[in-house]
């Protein structure tokens, strides 16, 4: 048996191999291509959904037979997080990862050094090599949790209650036309992986976008189920300003919760491809920040208030006061006949958003630069031009890299936007609902807080848009 430590690796015999982790631990597995992202909620292996082709958990035990793996899976990647979410993994025993063969003998140990302050820890990787396959032991922690993982793999995970001892009774649909606003996760359902939020980070040395046209008021809708009334009371306790049912929002919901019951799961993004987010959007309602809670379980929506104020995660989004707008919609389908929710609260863009929002990135920026002792970034026309362009890009043409579909770099479009820079350097993300949450994860992602606190840099562009398949756009173009 071989005892690795960090970087360390070894050749696999062939068949399956199994990893085991003991302890007060939850044990996944995200299983990826060559360019280390899933390609959907399937390739996400958890407590909740413990099979994928050539990979099972049961327990602490993850079997994984790498011949079976999917089409195009080049690596299955093992992490752990505290099966009791608020709880660091600091303050648990030092996990121990155990690798045997397909016949029970021992192949490889691994235990990392003790984590501090990390939630999520990624422990070894098994990888194609050649002909063969190999595992290799990591140890990479994220102080950020499962944001960490968005950020390096494209997936979020959201957090369920505990689950119902029995299958509630659906309700009757509401009448036609009807909805109401709720949020929430999933009493008595499992959570569901989903595309945000996620972050890059690219540093190197080497038309602005016209947002759209804000919305024109909606009659609100009138509160037929008493949701509203529900949700509103619910602010007014927490100090938050009360929102309005929108009938933009409310078509963008049916349709989710309807593609939901069809394909039978829950997901950001439907069987036809189109995600909650362009529902929205196609519906005709352009927003500034968008909440979303996909779920099924509730009976009514009296029960789907009630679980968001005994949840942490669901009561935040009932209590954001920056929301403006909500709706709900649901629908019973799928073999089992469940019921999915699809709940949506929004902010609409107006002419004067976007130039606060960049300022505000820009502020919260220079906080941080203070803080190190750093000189502060002054706002560059022309990258920010190039940011904007680029964030209004990859939401319009539903992309997420720093190399654009036609192969430009940070520092090419930087250049075709009139910039002299001599560095630059671009941060990106996707999916963040405000400037403050934004920079909170570029700050807790060590290469994203490297560009930021680059002393080198001297000047900045923002670029932020709505309206792609993961919500909301991100780009800070640094130059120096």
């Amino acid at each position: 048996m071989s005892e690795l430590v960090p970087g360390g690796n070894l050749p696999l015999p062939g068949g399956s191999v199994t990893v085991r982790v003991p302890g007060p631990f939850d044990v996944s597995a995200l299983i990826t291509d060559d360019d280390g992202k899933v390609r959907g909620d399937a390739d996400f292996v958890f407590y909740n959904q413990p099979s994928a082709p050539g990979a099972r958990l049961h327990g602490d035990t993850l079997t994984v037979d790498p011949p079976r793996l999917r089409s195009g899976a080049t690596r299955v990647t093992v992490v752990v997080s505290p099966a009791d979410p608020e709880t660091p993994l600091g303050r648990l025993p030092a996990p121990a990862l155990q690798v045997t063969d397909s016949r029970g003998r021992s192949i490889a140990r691994f235990a990392p050094p003790r984590p501090r302050q990390e939630t999520v820890l990624l422990l070894a990787e098994i990888y194609r090599r050649g002909g063969g396959w190999k595992l290799r032991a990591l140890g990479q922690g994220y102080a950020d949790g499962l944001a960490g993982l968005a950020r390096d793999f494209g997936v979020d995970v959201v957090e369920d209650a505990t689950p119902s001892p029995s299958r509630p009774t659906p309700s009757p649909p509401p009448p036609a036309g009807s909805s109401a606003p709720s949020l929430a996760a999933v009493p008595g359902a499992p959570p569901m992986p989903t595309a945000r939020p996620t972050m890059h980070t690219l540093s190197a040395v080497t038309t602005p976008h016209t947002p759209h046209t804000p919305h024109t008021p909606h009659t609100p809708l009138p509160d037929r189920d008493g949701f509203l009334g529900l949700a509103n009371s619910a602010r007014a306790t927490a100090g938050s300003p009360p929102v309005t049912l929108d009938a933009r929002l409310a078509s963008a919901a049916q349709a989710h919760a309807s593609a939901m019951a069809a394909a039978g799961r829950l997901g950001v993004e439907g069987r036809d491809g189109v995600s909650v987010y362009q529902r929205i959007t196609g519906a005709g309602y352009v927003y500034l920040t968008v909440g979303e809670h996909l779920v099924s379980g509730p009976r009514t929506p009296a029960e789907f208030i009630a679980y968001c104020l005994r949840t942490e995660q669901p009561r935040r989004t009932l209590h954001d006061p920056a929301f403006t707008h909500a709706a709900l919609a649901y629908a019973t389908g799928g073999r089992s006949g469940d019921t999915y929710w699809t709940a949506l609260w929004a902010r609409p863009l107006t002419p004067g958003d976007l130039p606060r929002t960049a300022a505000e990135v820009v502020d919260l920026t220079n906080r941080e630069r203070a803080r190190a002792g750093l000189h502060p970034l002054s706002v560059d026309p022309a990258l920010t031009t190039a940011a904007q362009a680029y964030s209004a890009d990859m939401a319009a043409r539903a992309f997420y890299s720093h190399t654009s579909p036609e192969g430009s770099q940070p520092w090419d479009r930087a250049a075709a936007a009139g910039s002299r820079m001599r560095a630059i350097g671009e941060n990106i993300a996707c999916g963040q609902r405000s400037p403050g949450e934004v920079v909170e994860g570029w700050m807790n992602s060590p290469g994203h807080r490297a560009n930021i606190l680059k002393r080198d840099f001297t000047h900045i562009g923002i670029g932020f848009a709505g309206d792609g398949p993961a919500g909301t756009y991100w780009t800070q173009l640094f130059g120096g």
